[in-house]
């Protein structure tokens, strides 16, 4: 089992984490709320990597990585709609969530295979 924070999955989530928090500095006043709960799903994706490293089932953990990855997109879509961020940004954002998703999908169906 590697570390938690050598894994691939793990450094995208960190640069995603950065980069929500680099985005929501300059949010106006009335959507730092927005801002604060973008912030505490990437946090949250880190844990849920950290949680499923250690666990001896990890599926449950990926599940909820997997969700929280879309409710993120989500967020990030609604950013950019109203325009709290730039459609470049939004763009960035969404190829790391896309990695994670892929890269968590992929590590769920591993944990699934029953081994020889």
């Amino acid at each position: 089992m590697a570390l938690h924070h050598q894994t691939p999955i793990f450094k995208v989530t960190y640069d995603l984490s950065l980069l929500a928090s680099t985005l929501t500095r300059n949010f106006p006043r009335d959507a730092k709320p927005h801002g604060a709960e973008l912030r505490t799903l990437c946090a949250g994706m880190v844990t849920r990597i950290y949680r499923a490293n250690c666990a001896a089932d990890k599926v449950p953990h990926l599940s909820e990585l997997l969700e929280q990855v879309q409710t993120t997109e989500l967020q990030l879509r609604l950013a950019c709609d109203l325009r709290f961020i730039s459609p470049g940004q939004y763009a960035r954002a969404i190829e790391l969530t896309q990695t994670i998703g892929r890269q968590a999908m992929g590590w769920k169906k591993k944990s699934c295979t029953p081994r020889a």
